[in-house]
């Protein structure tokens, strides 16, 4: 298939929608700076088009894609909740968005301090004793937590561990990131309530697994209760216990992970404390570390002088070195402590308190349309299963789509795995009652379309700019806007 004209091209020649400063007395000693081989001898081929067709465009792009400003997003284990616009004023200050890494820290004493609070707030958040702000992603956090077990048990002089043990609830990434270190996964099954039974941690406990990565509550949105005992079983035989913090919007105030075994996690700023994410960034994933573990934090670790003073410390013999170019996302670090600071201590807690009250609200009201594999109390998401639905030939995918058609994205689709026709949904603490209902309300017609109009739902997005894309295809050509036949 060739590819249309685009309807968006609309430049026409001659027409502008800019102002430029007037630069005549100085083109000439601009112009004797720049090499003859860099000039141009002719004009750039830009777009020639006014300023209110410019906003119309970018505007209509902005309403095609879905996102959280526009509406609902229950996207789980992704904590897709609302941005507090303070979070990117403060961002946007000019001592902050103007300053750059490279500045000495004698010029850096604001920058500096704002890390400093947000590692000491982390630090309380999750009962550990230290972190590094450098990791740019979660992922990039759990690559980072790895490499400091494997420092760990280095330095000891072990060097025969090799496994990692993940529960078969874990998010896709710790797999992946096992790989990616080295090291080798041992999968343990959980138990019909949706934990991981200890007796099954036990049994692949040998002297040569590094430690294991949890995440609590897990991917059923169910928190961990048997987590002490595992953390047990996992330190008698030497090794680590490493906490996804994916789900740390369920935790704040009420559960901190260094109290109960946890020996290091990383956090997902950009999902519990608030800061866009999706599309591919930017994000943060620091990591927090227990004492035992601090001297092998990425270089260099911001300390403070005698004098109160703060400085970036790279004598660090023992460190993993450096992960990040410099020292993290500094954008997203500032919203996060701009979060912080705004709710508290008690916000913090009233935040998980109200994800754990909307998730449990929302999964009353949609059970009786559903299979609900786990019936137990959640935490901030549960997940559903389409099963009841694929039997009369409406799938999970079907379902997501016709979402579409209300304006609500889906929730996360097939995961986690142990789930057939999976349907996982987190609606954060930031949507309110009435939304909720009419999510409700959206999903049990849903269900009824499915018994007495299939084709409606099985044939969807009906109202979305592009209709059903070839998903297959789209992965395999590379190119989801012009598929060749």
């Amino acid at each position: 298939m060739k590819r249309p004209n685009l309807i968006y091209q609309k430049s026409v020649s001659g027409r502008k929608g800019y102002t430029l400063p007037n630069t005549k007395n100085r083109t000439s000693e601009i112009l004797s700076a720049i090499p003859e081989k860099y000039l141009r001898t002719a004009d750039a081929p830009l777009p020639e088009i006014s300023e209110s067709e410019v906003m119309r465009h970018f505007v209509g792009l902005s309403v095609k894609n879905h996102h959280i400003d526009k509406g609902f997003y229950p996207l789980g284990s992704c904590t897709m909740k609302y941005n507090p616009k303070l979070n990117d004023k403060a961002a946007g200050l000019k001592g902050f968005s103007s300053h750059h890494p490279l500045t000495p820290n004698g010029l850096s004493a604001g920058c500096l301090r704002l890390m400093h609070e947000l590692s000491k707030d982390l630090c309380e958040v999750s009962g550990l004793d230290a972190v590094t702000l450098q990791p740019a992603a979660g992922a990039h956090g759990e690559f980072t937590g790895l490499h400091i077990m494997r420092a760990y048990h280095l330095k000891k002089g072990d060097t025969k561990r090799f496994k990692i043990i993940i529960p078969d609830s874990a998010h896709g990434t710790n797999p992946a990131t096992v790989t990616s270190v080295g090291f080798k996964t041992v999968q343990v099954k959980s138990n019909e309530l949706g934990v991981i039974p200890p007796e099954a941690v036990a049994e692949v406990m040998d002297d040569e697994v590094v430690g294991m990565m949890m995440t609590n509550p897990n991917t059923l949105g169910i928190f961990e209760t048997h987590i002490k005992e595992i953390s047990k079983i996992i330190h008698d035989g030497g090794g680590l216990m490493y906490m996804d913090g994916a789900n740390l919007n369920a935790n704040m105030g009420i559960f901190r992970p260094g109290d109960v075994g946890f020996d290091v996690m990383h956090f997902n700023l950009h999902k519990t404390f608030s800061t866009p994410h999706g599309g591919g960034g930017p994000g943060s994933g620091a990591v927090g570390v227990t004492k035992e573990l601090e001297k092998f934090l990425p270089f260099p670790v911001l300390e403070k002088k005698d004098d109160g003073s703060l400085f970036f410390n790279y004598d660090r013999p023992d460190s993993i070195g450096r992960v990040h170019s410099f020292n993290g996302n500094f954008g997203v670090l500032v919203r996060a402590f701009a979060y912080i600071r705004s709710l508290g201590g008690d916000g913090l807690k009233e935040v998980s308190e109200n994800a754990v009250l909307n998730a449990n609200y929302l999964k009353e009201i949609v059970r009786e349309y559903f299979d609900l594999p786990y019936d137990v109390t959640c935490m901030h998401e549960f997940v559903l299963s389409g099963n009841r639905q694929k039997k009369i030939g409406v799938k999970t995918l079907d379902i997501s789509k016709r979402l579409l058609d209300f304006g609500v994205h889906s929730p996360t689709n097939y995961f986690p795995l142990i789930v057939p026709e999976a349907m996982m949904i987190e609606p954060t603490e930031t949507e309110t009652r009435e939304t909720l209902d009419e999510f409700g309300a959206i999903m049990k017609q849903i269900a009824t379309e499915a018994v007495e109009d299939k084709e409606l739902v099985t044939s969807a997005p009906h109202t979305t700019v592009v209709r059903r894309l070839d998903e297959v295809g789209a992965a395999r050509k590379g190119d989801v806007a012009f598929l060749e036949d």
